[in-house]
């Protein structure tokens, strides 16, 4: 089979080719006929739907959203950026914006970036947090000269968001929360995946626990200790010990069961839950269509150049496949009780003349990252913007609100979550 080659990847975008897709059988890890559980939704429902297959309708389940598959792809990115070689260089190098959380009133530091943020550039977490200038002053990021592109940028002038957050370009933006609210900068996705289970028969769950200490209902009930240190669990038997409500002593949770406390026996229960598929299906598929809408004027000209349109395409294309390519290769173990294996190769499937089968291609971590780095030097030799990573620091506000949240958890881990 070819091999997908830079070439290829250009007469792709700049010809007629409609969009690559890759489409791959899977299995439960257990083998076939294995229970595989979905995510569950709002009042613990899964997405059960009938679809049309070969002009039957067929009852499938959802095993892994469009969103959830960003998410994973984005994490597949992530972690070849943080990977380096022995000279300390990145597996990839894409623009990258980091908010560093390391104030030492902080319970837990942390570190989030565009490929973490669920609105990418356009997140609240960058909107609250500060940018240093080539002067050292510091100033709000969207108020920042490389924040503020986010005011301007569209489809006919996406050059600034390219070299800012170009996976933004890929996985879809909305600027919701910026200073214009529902009319900010709004990009479609261009990248779009998603796991189905066919022929999705519901099954059941069970639940039981025996207490190793034989601790039974009627040794309760447990009162919220007044009185904590490092010597006492949170609860205590003794009514003397418990802090009061309304002049009683309080109990632990709602009634002051063991079962409050973790402790006892667990009745065994059997539920609705899981799932066994005839198979599991992943469709990914990278729209050329919605890259060619894109154009990349440089220098704040009116109009853009062909050449270098096509160049900023083609990289976007690269670190499209470059995402589904290694997220696909770290595997599909989805959630507990939800790991899925591949039966087949991964092939990419070029849609390009109506009414012809479409060529096919194979494509590998190690082929697909190289691909994107010619592809971003063409770009970068066209004058197109490409930054290295972009460091915010968050807001003395935001530094707050971060505190005072993580006092608060940890306050309602200390007092059993009420």
């Amino acid at each position: 089979m070819e091999r997908l080659t830079l070439e290829i990847l250009k007469n792709a975008v700049k010809g007629t080719g409609a969009a690559f897709r890759c489409i791959t059988e899977y299995q439960p890890a257990g083998g076939i006929g294995d229970k595989v559980f979905p995510p569950t939704y709002e009042g613990g429902k899964y997405a059960v739907e009938k679809r049309m297959v070969n002009g039957h309708l067929v009852s499938c389940v959802l095993l892994d959203s469009v969103q959830s598959q960003a998410n994973r792809m984005e994490q597949a990115l992530l972690e070849a950026w943080r990977t380096r070689d022995s000279g300390g260089k990145p597996r990839i190098q894409i623009p990258v914006i980091s908010v560093y959380f390391d104030d030492d009133r902080l319970k837990k530091k942390f570190v989030v970036t565009s490929l973490d943020a669920p609105h990418r550039a356009a997140d609240a977490i960058f909107r609250d947090s500060t940018f240093e200038e080539e002067d050292g002053r510091k100033v709000m990021f969207r108020k920042s000269s490389v924040g503020k592109i986010l005011d301007f940028a569209d489809v006919r002038n996406a050059t600034e968001l390219f070299g800012l957050n170009p996976t933004a370009l890929i996985f879809g933006i909305w600027d919701s929360t910026g200073p214009r609210g529902g009319l900010g900068t709004k990009f479609q996705r261009a990248l779009v995946s998603e796991i189905i289970g066919f022929n999705a028969e519901v099954g059941c769950k069970t639940s039981s626990r025996i207490d190793p200490a034989q601790i039974v209902l009627g040794s309760g009930p447990l009162f919220a200790r007044k009185t904590q240190d490092t010597l006492t669990p949170d609860w205590t038997v003794a009514p003397e010990k418990a802090t009061t409500e309304k002049g009683q002593p309080k109990k632990l949770g709602k009634d002051g069961k063991p079962s409050e406390a973790n402790h006892g026996n667990v009745t065994p229960t059997i539920a609705v839950g899981g799932f066994t598929i005839s198979h599991a299906q992943q469709t990914t598929v990278l729209s050329l269509s919605a890259l060619r809408r894109l154009r990349f004027p440089l220098n704040g000209a009116a109009e853009s150049d062909p050449e270098i349109d096509c160049a900023g395409r083609t990289a976007l294309a690269a670190l499209g496949l470059t995402a589904a390519t290694l997220a696909r290769e770290e595997g599909a173990d989805l959630r507990s009780r939800c790991q899925l294996y591949p039966t087949e190769k991964f092939v990419w499937e070029l849609l390009d003349i109506p009414g012809e089968p479409p060529k096919q291609f194979e494509l590998n971590g190690a082929e697909v990252v190289l691909l994107l780095r010619k592809a971003v030097e063409e770009a970068k030799e066209k004058k197109l913007p490409w930054k290295d990573e972009i460091h915010l620091s968050p807001s003395g506000e935001l530094n707050e609100l971060v505190a005072k949240s993580q006092d608060i958890i940890a306050k309602q881990a200390i007092e059993g979550g009420e």
